[in-house]
């Protein structure tokens, strides 16, 4: 799973950015709007993967004396599992398949509530969500690495996990994001 929970407001405001400034799509009703919509389709998916992916740890917990008595790679049989899963739900394990997939389902959502418009093919719209998302998966560890090196260099040492260190991290998160304009 690429896209963790807490991602997906970052995500959801770079999809409605990038829409507004294709130059060939008109936000109806805003940014707040579009980036909502993105947010909860966002917000569904992941939380698809995470359902799917907690039933195959009740698998692998049901079956942990078999798989400790065949000295079985506990990570690759949930990786087998996962795939025989998948199929079995229709759940797309490719992230670039996956996120094509939820590009088209993010825009048909934003034409169905009249959130947005345009005057180009449909593709086009659909591969600028998808850019979206896309750039941000490609810039979002830079941008952590960033903030966890900032935050090595402060005068007084933070524990990470703790909410002190969490609040920084996402204060200096949210300032790495708009220095690039992605909030």
């Amino acid at each position: 799973m690429r896209i963790r929970l807490p991602h997906t407001p970052y995500i959801s405001n770079k999809i409605a950015i990038d829409l507004l400034n294709t130059g060939f799509v008109k936000l109806l009703k805003g940014t707040d709007a579009v980036a909502n919509v993105a947010k909860e389709m966002l917000e569904l998916e992941i939380k698809k993967e995470m359902a799917l992916e907690e039933r195959i740890e009740e698998i692998l917990d049901d079956n942990d004396d078999d798989i400790e008595f065949m000295q079985v790679d506990r990570r690759a049989m949930f990786w087998m599992i996962k795939k025989k899963i998948a199929k079995e739900h229709n759940f797309i394990l490719s992230f670039e398949e996956r996120f094509n997939e939820l590009s088209h389902e993010i825009l048909d959502i934003l034409l169905g509530q009249d959130l947005i418009e345009y005057n180009v093919s449909d593709n086009r719209v659909k591969n600028s969500i998808f850019s979206s998302v896309q750039g941000y998966l490609d810039t979002y560890e830079g941008i952590e690495d960033k903030v966890v090196e900032k935050i090595d260099h402060y005068k007084r040492k933070l524990i990470p996990g703790s909410d002190e260190y969490d609040i920084v991290f996402e204060k200096l998160y949210q300032e790495e994001l708009k220095k690039i304009g992605m909030y």
